[in-house]
């Protein structure tokens, strides 16, 4: 039932969309249904990243496809708000109804304004926001700083060069130790592996820990843990460490619905060492507090990526993005350091933390 709704919405905003194209082209009849055909083309390559067609293609085309198929739900997103708007003003009497038929200028204002926007939107995406963050506690003698992101999503749209990027930022900071809350892989392992991304992770100079994703369970969650290995990537599944005076808790994704319970996991950890956990989605908040938890820290959210997903996002989660708290357990919710999709960020930013926990 639910696969039927999210295919069918979006199969009718593309005829929205479709339409009113049609219907604002100063064309003949044949060029109108080439455009038409190209708008609907470009959206039906999203489902050859979703159903993995893009594995079974050569690379340079998989990336293509990729590329245009998930950058086209960003552009229809936003062609389907323009024209809602449009159509509103048209009713109330307030956009000529002239201007949505036959007509140039109004097509070439639309084309320009989300060439900005979309222009913006990469930009944005590309720089990645440095969050700085201090906690105190009495169980750490000195300080200890920690980068921790999440939600990389390499692959074909993330590759190789831009983590290489990401490692020089990591690097800089001089952390005593990296976190990484899942979705370090986007959907595939097959673009991983072919550039050899794991090399990339080795040149990190300080140790590496990670929980796995939803999309780790996606991309095949055996192929993933293999990754993380030849990454030099500790995994945390359903486990935990220590690290000084740390203790680093690592859920497995609620993906699996057999992973342990929190409390669980707690119950061995020592209460002695400032506690963190890493848990990919931010469900039952509650959870880390009851525990007495010192530190969660999550992903998943991507904060929407867009505006207006991300008001979607902020009523899904108790929190869906940036520092919260809830008694004496600390809290933040990363939008990511990557992206899925589209490499656009309107309204929301891509990030990582750098986390220095003090003695009280």
């Amino acid at each position: 039932m639910w696969m039927l709704i999210f295919l069918l919405l979006p199969l009718l905003a593309v005829g929205y969309i479709g339409w009113h194209v049609w219907c604002l082209l100063p064309l003949a009849w044949c060029w109108r249904a080439v455009i038409v055909l190209l708008i609907v083309g470009a959206f039906m390559l999203m489902f050859a990243s979703i159903f993995r067609i893009t594995d079974r293609l050569p690379m340079p085309f998989a990336r293509a496809v990729y590329e245009v198929g998930t950058s086209s739900l960003i552009v229809l997103l936003y062609l389907f708000m323009t024209f809602f708007v449009f159509d509103i003003l048209r009713l109330v009497r307030l956009l000529p109804a002239a201007w949505m038929h036959d007509c140039w200028q109004t097509l070439g204002a639309i084309v320009l304004l989300l060439s900005c926007l979309l222009v913006y939107g990469n930009r944005h995406y590309r720089h990645k926001y440095r969050q700085v963050m201090s906690v105190r506690s009495e169980k750490v003698t000195k300080p200890v700083k920690l980068v921790l992101m999440s939600d990389l999503h390499i692959g074909y749209h993330n590759r190789r060069k831009e983590l290489a990027r990401w490692v020089d930022l990591i690097n800089a900071e001089h952390p005593d130790a990296v976190l990484i809350a899942g979705d370090i892989i986007d959907g595939s392992i097959r673009p991983l592996l072919a550039e050899q991304m794991h090399e990339e992770f080795r040149r990190l100079k300080a140790p590496a820990f990670a929980c796995l994703g939803n999309h780790e369970y996606y991309s095949s969650e055996p192929l993933a843990r293999q990754f993380y290995s030849d990454a030099g990537i500790r995994l945390l599944q359903d486990s935990l460490t220590t690290l000084g005076e740390l203790c680093i808790i690592g859920r497995d994704d609620r993906t699996n619905r057999r992973r342990h319970p929190l409390s669980d996991l707690v119950a061995s950890a020592d209460k002695g060492k400032y506690l963190i956990l890493l848990d990919h989605q931010p469900h039952h908040l509650e959870q880390a507090e009851e525990l007495h938890i010192d530190f969660q820290f999550s992903g998943h959210t991507h904060h929407g990526q867009v505006w207006p997903i991300s008001l979607l996002t902020d009523r899904m989660y108790e929190c869906a993005f940036g520092r919260y708290q809830r008694g004496a357990t600390n809290y933040y919710v990363s939008s990511g350091l990557g992206i899925w999709g589209g490499k656009f960020r309107i309204g929301t930013r891509s990030e990582y933390l750098v986390l220095t926990v003090e003695p009280l």
